[in-house]
């Protein structure tokens, strides 16, 4: 199955125009055509089966025949990753993280990191592209940039951990993540979590994990436990 991606539609849609890039691609690249059927999402949870009735690659417009919605996770899990200083390496962890499973992601600009702007516009377009292909229904939630300590400031229910890569007393995340619990994993820059940040965090009742024995990347660390917590919830 093909999935396409509209944020605009609901159950009371009955029909509805694909924009025009999108309708050159079904039109011309998927050379689709009146009658032909597609499905698409809305990210919150839905799948539509359509029917194509004008088929131009200026404008495909689709009626809605019928639609079903998918189970709500059980669980939530929330991400909060410093940018790296490469970029595509970022873009990297949104689109594996999104085809794996993940409720929500917030950038943090930490003591340490060496890129402190990040434009959320082309991180929405790549999110957007891993749900339909990893035939997700759930968009996951994109936050804008935000320093370490407005976020620590913020109130979080469930599970708070923080990977760091300090030698002190740390679990393991595994040892830790419930099924159908809320969870939050902060992951740090290239250059590590401030001693100032990770003590901040432990006030704030988050729990230093490890990720393993090795030292890992930035974007691979955020990857290992979004498939952690994703795993132990299957």
């Amino acid at each position: 199955m093909q999935l396409f991606y509209n944020p605009n539609i609901n159950e009371a849609t009955d029909s509805f125009t694909f924009d025009k890039e999108e309708s050159k691609h079904i039109i011309k690249v998927l050379r689709k055509q009146g009658g032909d059927i597609l499905f698409v999402t809305n990210g919150l949870g839905y799948l539509f089966k359509t029917e194509i009735i004008v088929g131009s690659d200026s404008k495909c417009l689709v009626k809605i025949i019928s639609y079903e919605k998918s189970e709500t996770p059980k669980y939530h899990l929330h991400l909060a990753v410093a940018p790296t200083k490469m970029n595509d390496r970022y873009e990297w962890f949104l689109e594996k993280a999104t085809e794996i499973g993940i409720s929500e992601i917030t950038p943090i600009i930490c003591d340490h990191s060496e890129r402190k702007f990040v434009k959320t516009d082309r991180f929405d377009k790549i999110v957007q592209s891993a749900i339909k292909q990893s035939l997700h229904y759930y968009l996951p939630k994109l936050n804008e940039p935000i320093s370490f300590k407005d976020f620590i400031k913020q109130k979080k229910e469930g599970l708070l951990l923080i990977a760091h890569c300090e030698e002190t007393d740390k679990k393991s995340l595994k040892s830790l993540v419930k099924p159908n619990e809320n969870v939050t994993v902060l992951i740090g820059p290239e250059g590590d979590f401030s001693n100032k940040e990770i003590t901040l965090a432990l006030e704030n009742n988050y729990i230093p994990v490890t990720l393993g024995s090795t030292r890992l990347r930035t974007e691979t660390a955020a990857i290992v436990a979004c498939h952690s917590v994703v795993f132990i919830n299957e």
